[in-house]
């Protein structure tokens, strides 16, 4: 998925999330669930459970770092598909394994797993193929590309009443259409599309 030495396989892929507080995992796993909608993912509220369910099946691990320090043993052999969810003072005690800094607002987190989930998949591999199947059933009118990147980029319906010069009313409309057509309701699970289909470009997001 996001690692620089292996994009995901063909098949389902399998993804664990180890984490004490659930609201966290649970926010991490939506994001990702917009991210690779073919991907199953799992919650582990601790290392014993996760260590029972044959950790070695997954194809990557987002731990928290206290867990990560404390079992760093069993991680550090498997540091290519390690992902250590960890603020960024915590990030300076870490090495060798990549770190994701969940302390950031959630379109920093978001940017910052797109990011990576683009380089796994370079070159030859602009897109998700996977994720753009799973959530296009027809295909955006050129206005609805419009929106959906302006929505992608952090404007407001009025900002983008504005830019396009349509009202806001129509802005709406258009937002609607665009949620009808791929399923997607939230603002970051409409961004994560608009970049991987190349409508937005991640550095304006």
């Amino acid at each position: 998925m996001i690692n620089h030495h292996h994009a995901l396989p063909n098949h389902r892929p399998e993804i664990a999330i180890v984490e004490f507080n659930i609201l966290a995992a649970l926010g991490l796993k939506s994001i990702l669930i917009e991210l690779i909608p073919v991907a199953e993912i799992r919650i582990f509220q601790g290392f014993e459970a996760f260590m029972d369910d044959t950790p070695d099946m997954y194809a990557h691990y987002f731990i928290s770092a206290p867990i990560y320090i404390e079992h760093n043993s069993f991680f550090l052999p498997r540091k290519k598909r390690t992902i250590v969810m960890a603020s960024e003072a915590q990030a300076t005690l870490l090495s060798g394994v990549f770190v994701l800094d969940v302390f950031k607002t959630e379109k920093q987190v978001i940017k910052s797993l797109i990011d990576l989930h683009k380089q796994a998949h370079e070159p030859g591999h602009s897109r998700n193929k996977n994720a753009v199947a799973a959530h296009q059933v027809h295909e955006l009118s050129p206005r609805e590309i419009e929106v959906i990147s302006l929505i992608a980029m952090g404007m407001t319906n009025k900002e983008i009443a504005d830019r396009l010069n349509i009202g806001q009313t129509t802005v709406i409309t258009h937002r609607k259409n665009i949620t009808d057509k791929l399923g997607i309701k939230s603002v970051s699970g409409l961004t994560i599309y608009a970049v991987i289909n190349g409508y937005t470009d991640l550095h304006q997001i």
